[in-house]
């Protein structure tokens, strides 16, 4: 008589994670800032905390797998309205009677010009990458890209480097010059002969 075995494997249910897990969860993760956005969104109770948790948690997800879309939207829509902003106070310094009131609105206009150029130029450098190098040897001078190759330039010892001539060490008929440094001078004085009589002066 055979008898079978059971081979089942108990299966193990998925457990649930507490609210205080779920906190801890957006604590660490970030997006527990999905409270701070939903105050400045000045959306009321129309919007569930919870759904935009899950976005947030989406659009990090993006950025992380280098989808910089959503990123370059806002940016734009954030330059759109400093522009705003800049016509709008512009706008106001211009009514204004009062010098100091006329200041402030023109120095604020100029805030918000300052910052929309900033955010256009952060969309360029997105768009438009500039190339990096990733490694760069500066110890031997001067370095030049030319066409992705780093190049380094000589240095001023190395300009200045004397490069002996081989065809006049090698001519019989020419001397090389001793360059070693000269001897000092001793200070003893030799002693001098008296000149002979053959080559004084003649007297007339």
């Amino acid at each position: 008589m055979n008898s079978k075995k059971n081979d089942q494997t108990p299966v193990t249910q998925p457990q649930t994670k507490t609210a205080s897990q779920h906190l801890a969860d957006a604590v660490v993760d970030g997006t527990l800032n999905s409270a701070t956005l939903h105050i400045y969104s000045q959306t009321g109770a129309g919007l569930d905390i919870g759904d935009l948790t899950r976005q947030m948690h989406i659009a990090g997800a993006e950025i992380t797998k280098g989808d910089f879309s959503r990123v370059e939207r806002l940016l734009a829509y954030q330059f759109l309205t400093l522009n705003e902003m800049f016509n709008n106070l512009a706008q106001r310094a211009k009514g204004q009677n009062n010098f100091k009131a006329t200041e402030t609105l023109a120095r604020l206009a100029f805030k918000a010009q300052s910052q929309a150029r900033a955010t256009a130029e952060t969309l360029s450098v997105m768009k438009n990458p500039q190339p990096y190098i990733k490694q760069a040897n500066i110890a031997h001078g001067h370095q030049q890209v030319n066409n992705g190759l780093v190049t380094t330039a000589p240095t001023r010892t190395e300009k200045n480097k004397f490069v002996p001539n081989e065809l006049l060490e090698n001519h019989k008929d020419v001397t090389v010059l001793d360059t070693r440094a000269p001897r000092q001078t001793s200070r003893a004085d030799t002693p001098m002969e008296t000149v002979g009589e053959k080559h004084r002066t003649q007297k007339h």
